[in-house]
């Protein structure tokens, strides 16, 4: 078992392993995942020493809490972390059958997403939460995919007034009397966490793919702001999407030519260096000083195994100064020691 760094979340009592386990992918909705292969994932990071998983309502519509909860139910639960996600509610379908959503997302459970950022419907959504993991403790609570890049302008007006007004009433009181130990939001847009640090006192924000090896847009607004209001960041998606692992797709969708220009520099000056791609992707992010831990999404088990040598490999020094020289990174971006 590998001894991973833990680091501090925001200025609670929580600490997590920097390589946590990101459950999106085992929940099913992208490819189809078993509860046994999910299952399996869980095992695979908890045998390798990871100590922080991040699940979802979402993921799966309800598998991927199911089966976190049935891998970690029996671990002796103060050695390890767990946060999950509000903002969804599950409601039974009334179609026949599982079948893919607009955006060809699969339903490996029988139940439709209803978006509500509301006081009730997130203490009804952490409830549910429990339920479906079977376990009695939460320990990260982040709202969930709210912003106009998930809903547009006009209905995340609505939905940041519900938040604002209303659910972080919900987050702040289940903080104070313990239900949850940190608060935060888990969302793929830096705009929307600028403007709740506007407020709420924030623990953690988990960001995907927007502080990656490919990315670095928030060194000029979000993480300075963080570090001055200590709140700590979750890198998921550091791979973006798939697209720094040799994959073709980028947030989600097929990358765009300007990106795939931009990984084939990327991937040049790693080659120059001997130095697997992947390897400088993972390790990258967990340079700056308030990124507390970043959060793979393993397909299956077997390429998380994989994927473990890549924390490890050896990176030059050479290979950070050659991207900076080659304008790949920000000016300000810290790099591993």
């Amino acid at each position: 078992m590998s001894q991973w760094e833990t680091r501090q979340v925001g200025r609670t009592e929580l600490r997590v392993t920097t390589i946590g386990l990101g459950t999106a992918t085992m929940g099913g909705s992208r490819i189809p995942v078993t509860r046994a292969e999910g299952e399996a994932i869980v095992d695979a990071a908890w045998n390798a020493g990871v100590r922080y998983v991040d699940t979802a309502p979402f993921y799966g519509v309800g598998a991927a809490e199911h089966r976190v909860g049935d891998a970690l139910r029996d671990r002796p639960r103060n050695e390890w972390v767990l946060s999950t996600k509000v903002g969804r509610l599950l409601r039974p379908s009334t179609k026949a059958g599982a079948s893919p959503s607009a955006d060809g997302r699969l339903a490996p459970m029988p139940f439709d997403v209803l978006y509500d950022y509301s006081y009730d419907a997130i203490m009804r959504s952490v409830e549910d939460s429990y339920q479906r993991l079977g376990l009695a403790k939460i320990d990260i609570l982040y709202v969930h995919d709210i912003g106009v890049y998930q809903h547009g302008p006009e209905t995340n007006a609505i939905h940041i007034k519900a938040l604002r007004e209303s659910g972080y009433k919900a987050l702040d009181e289940l903080r104070r009397n313990k239900v949850v130990s940190a608060i935060g939001i888990g969302v793929n847009e830096k705009e929307v966490l600028i403007e709740a640090l506007g407020f709420g006192d924030w623990d953690a924000f988990l960001l995907a793919g927007r502080y990656t090896l490919l990315e670095q847009g928030p060194l000029d607004d979000l993480l300075p702001m963080c570090a001055a209001r200590g709140t700590s960041i979750v890198v998921g998606g550091p791979l973006n999407s798939g697209i720094l692992a040799g994959r073709d797709t980028w947030n989600y969708a097929t990358a765009p030519a300007e990106v795939v220009e931009r990984v084939k520099k990327l991937q040049a000056v790693c080659d120059a260096h001997n130095v697997p791609l992947p390897a400088a992707a993972l390790q990258f992010p967990l340079a700056h000083p308030v990124v507390c831990a970043i959060i793979p999404g393993p397909r299956t088990a077997a390429e998380f195994d994989q994927n473990l040598p890549l924390f490890r490999q050896a990176i030059p020094a050479g290979l950070w100064s050659d991207l900076r020289s080659a304008g790949l990174l920000h000016p300000n971006a810290p790099t591993p020691a």
